[in-house]
């Protein structure tokens, strides 16, 4: 039997965070950080321009859909800040999905028009979405931080009770 599998590419701030919580996630078979999005060539922690920190996910979307990955994204990253998490602030720290299909750069509008609608956040999402592009896999000491470091620093969390609703066929335009 083999498993289909799809790539999903997501910022949401600091990318240890984000990947020692999303790596949990019933259906995803590996994770990667490394730096997207941005105008250097071979990105590294030093050396990564305009690139954002960003996590790479390989899923199998008959357990966990690509939407039901980005409602768990909104819920662990608040996406009303512009280029800000927690303490961590600039262009590496923005909100963006990098759709990697023609399918999921619609789910990911479709969900950040539900996350505007939602009124969860304090305002609108600052989410981009721009087509995937080159992935710059970051250094070995950055992959899976929080496991080697589980008192590290993070800026991400589980919001109890956070649950996004879709809107209605009366709201959708």
């Amino acid at each position: 039997m083999t498993t289909r599998t799809e790539t999903a590419i997501l910022a949401g701030g600091c990318f240890w965070g984000m990947e020692d919580l999303i790596r949990k996630r019933p259906g995803v078979l590996s994770t990667r950080v490394g730096y997207t999005g941005g105008d250097v060539p071979n990105a590294t922690y030093r050396n990564h321009g305009t690139h954002a920190e960003a996590i790479e996910i390989i899923f199998d979307p008959e357990v966990e859909s690509f939407r039901d990955l980005l409602e768990f994204f909104f819920q662990i990253h608040d996406p009303s800040t512009k280029n800000r998490q927690g303490n961590d602030i600039g262009t590496s720290y923005r909100s963006a999905i990098f759709p990697t299909t023609d399918e999921q750069e619609v789910i990911a509008h479709e969900t950040i028009a539900d996350v505007d609608a939602s009124g969860l956040w304090p305002g609108p999402a600052t989410t981009e979405v721009t087509p995937a592009g080159p992935f710059w896999e970051a250094e070995p000491e950055h992959q899976d931080y929080l496991e080697k470091y589980p008192n590290g620093y993070t800026c991400h969390f589980v919001r109890p009770g956070w649950k996004l609703p879709k809107r209605d066929s009366e709201t959708v335009a």
